[in-house]
């Protein structure tokens, strides 16, 4: 029972995120990455070993939040969250020069929306209580 309450709401969660980033990503911004990459002279990677990587991330940052909801409050956890798994990907990327900057007004706060959802999607499903 108690691992249900901990699966559940994580699975849902990444579920949720690995939409929201496909969606983002595939839908949205693709433009901006391929643009990008073609003035780089590169070309986006986009082969499906890439989407199950991203899969596995959206898992990752799923867990990260389930333990990160366990200690702080529903807006704590999504913005702590958010850093974690947006703000830091996008300074590496940023220091790999392969960041177009343009992506950012839209990922920015679609971002923080999917970060917020993901998070509400474990304390709800989860009753998952911070610990203050």
């Amino acid at each position: 029972m108690k691992l249900v309450k901990i699966i559940l709401p994580v699975f849902l969660a990444a579920i949720w995120i690995s939409i929201s980033e496909f969606v983002r990503n595939e839908l949205l911004v693709k433009q901006f990455w391929t643009d990008h990459y073609q003035t780089l002279g590169l070309t986006f990677p986009s082969k499906p070993v890439n989407g199950v990587l991203w899969g596995v991330w959206s898992l990752l940052f799923a867990v990260a939040i389930y333990f990160l909801a366990r200690k702080f409050t529903l807006w704590q956890t999504t913005f702590l969250g958010w850093f974690v798994g947006f703000v830091l990907m996008w300074v590496v990327i940023a220091n790999l020069g392969v960041l177009p900057y343009g992506l950012l007004w839209y990922g920015v706060p679609l971002s923080l929306l999917e970060s917020f959802i993901a998070t509400l999607i474990i304390k709800k499903v989860g009753g998952v209580k911070s610990e203050d």
